[in-house]
């Protein structure tokens, strides 16, 4: 386990870097996926939360702040933290050849992983990201509690993807009175609550599925190149 130093407060995320807002005037068949792994017990982290909040609002992102539990140890068990998260975050580490983990890290649509909090990067890739094109159209819609998912793939997928539901939180303030930021009180954003693997789809017949989402809050699709890998498409409802 390594962490990195990032920079200091990070304000207005698409002012300071020197790209503008390009990021969010930029347009894209499905929304670019941020996974940010953090942690409430991590001194080196609210500069990465802070980038969370910064990009929660537009509608080109989905940004994931996923709290890992690998913290915990040093006196403040994190709130959000699951050890299903720090899974996820070993699986990509084990899918580049490394045992390596960091908190902050970043990684965008499952592809590049940046470590530590490195704000321009990460928008430059939210930005590479917006200009590409998937062979995987995504529509999801909400009805009561259930979720209707309807995906295509044109030309056919060369193999199975895997379809994940994620439910997140949007935000919530925590008083953190022990560990490494203790007396730090912090408002965290799109906090992740479920991360469930629906299964796996072929990618050569169109896909219809209707999923149980239960309770309030946002819901998420995603379908991404085992590994995990590449992100394919991305979908988001209210």
């Amino acid at each position: 386990m390594m962490r990195q130093i990032g920079g200091g407060a990070f304000g207005l995320a698409l002012a300071i870097t020197g790209l503008g807002c390009a990021p969010a005037l930029a347009q894209s068949t499905s929304p670019v996926v941020v996974e940010v792994y953090t942690s409430q017990g991590c001194s080196s982290c609210p500069p990465a939360d802070d980038f969370v909040a910064a990009l929660a609002d537009d509608p080109n992102v989905i940004v994931l702040a996923l709290h890992v539990d690998y913290w915990d140890y040093i006196g403040w068990k994190d709130s959000f933290a699951s050890p299903a998260f720090t899974n996820r975050q070993k699986s990509y580490a084990r899918a580049i050849g490394t045992r390596t983990i960091y908190t902050p890290q970043l990684i965008v649509e499952g592809q590049d992983r940046i470590e530590g909090f490195d704000p321009e990067r990460t928008l430059q890739q939210i930005a590479r990201h917006m200009g590409t094109q998937s062979p995987v159209s995504l529509s999801i819609s909400r009805e009561g509690d259930q979720l209707v998912i309807r995906a295509d793939a044109d030309p056919p997928l060369s193999a199975e993807a895997v379809i994940h539901l994620v439910r997140y939180r949007p935000s919530e303030t925590v008083l953190i009175e022990r560990g490494e930021n203790t007396g730090k009180t912090i408002t965290y954003h799109n906090i992740v609550t479920q991360w469930e693997q629906l299964g796996t789809w072929a990618g050569t017949a169109p896909l219809e599925m209707t999923v149980p989402v239960p309770g309030v809050g946002p819901s998420v699709i995603l379908i991404q190149e085992p590994g995990p890998a590449a992100i394919l498409a991305a979908a988001r409802a209210d």
